[in-house]
């Protein structure tokens, strides 16, 4: 469904052009949850971007393929482009207080991709959609949700609210940035099993990007480990947690936080102590 080739994104805005992407190649199967793993600034963000068709500063270049089921995004007409935004292709961000507007009710927001690309709908049948969408991502009362502000209701309760506007239209591809960064650990779960949820019902396939290993590990079949730009290594899961290949991958595994189960006489930090 998706083949990145070759991408490469430079910026221009200083007077030697500085590359922040460089020749990331990956694929994605239809259906396929993948992760996208890195520390802050690897180039993990931009690529997803790029993918969205989100970038367009004239300070920027971008070469290579992004192949969305054989079409060019990188060379394709703007208008063909924004079909696909938020029909086909969907991103939900790591902030929904910065990605909601403030001053309209959370309804409006949510039936805006339905606006856009199904106008033959009726106001009423908007509604009934963005009453199901909020229900479905296990939101209570949707009908209050539905009448609130985004300032009305908590973190956790907005990003489920993007997750819902992301799905409306029931897109083929959902790219989630980060979308647990701004939550506490509980709510984390709940979002990750929710996105699990969804590819599970609905088949869509999933773009995870992360710097937490562990979420990673709990929601995605493949990893693509990237850091500086490019990509280091990727494969299944499982062969990347179990036996990876390089130093930075080991690193970041090691990182992971492990919970120490008390035992009987020894504390939890003489546990760490003794591995």
């Amino acid at each position: 469904m998706l083949d990145v080739k070759d991408l490469n994104i430079e910026f221009h805005d200083h007077l030697v052009p500085e590359t922040v992407v460089h020749q990331v190649s990956f694929h994605m199967d239809a259906g396929e949850i993948v992760g996208l793993v890195g520390e802050s600034g690897s180039g993990k963000s931009m690529t997803a971007l790029a993918i969205a068709g989100l970038l367009s500063r004239h300070d920027m270049k971008k070469t290579g393929e992004i192949l969305f089921e054989g079409t060019d995004l990188l060379h394709c007409e703007r208008s063909f482009l924004r079909e696909l935004q938020g029909n086909d292709i969907s991103v939900v961000f790591q902030e929904p207080m910065t990605s909601l507007n403030p001053v309209y009710r959370i309804g409006w927001q949510v039936e805006e991709p339905l606006r856009i690309h199904h106008p033959e709908l009726s106001a009423q049948e908007r509604k009934q959609r963005a009453l199901t969408l909020l229900k479905q991502v296990e939101l209570e009362d949707p009908e209050r949700i539905y009448q609130s502000y985004p300032h009305q209701i908590s973190g956790g309760q907005r990003q489920r609210v993007m997750i819902a506007a992301a799905m409306i239209c029931e897109p083929k591809l959902l790219i989630a940035d980060e979308p647990t960064t701004a939550l506490d650990v509980t709510v984390q779960a709940q979002i990750v099993k929710l996105l699990k949820r969804i590819n599970q019902k609905k088949g869509t396939a999933i773009l995870f990007i992360s710097h937490d290993l562990s979420l990673v590990r709990r929601l995605c079949s493949r990893v693509i480990v990237m850091k500086d730009g490019r990509i280091v290594e990727q494969g299944a899961m499982e062969d990347i947690f179990e036996n990876p290949q390089q130093e930075y991958t080991q690193k970041l595994i090691a990182a992971i936080p492990r919970c120490v189960k008390k035992n009987s006489g020894r504390s939890a930090k003489t546990e760490e102590a003794h591995g």
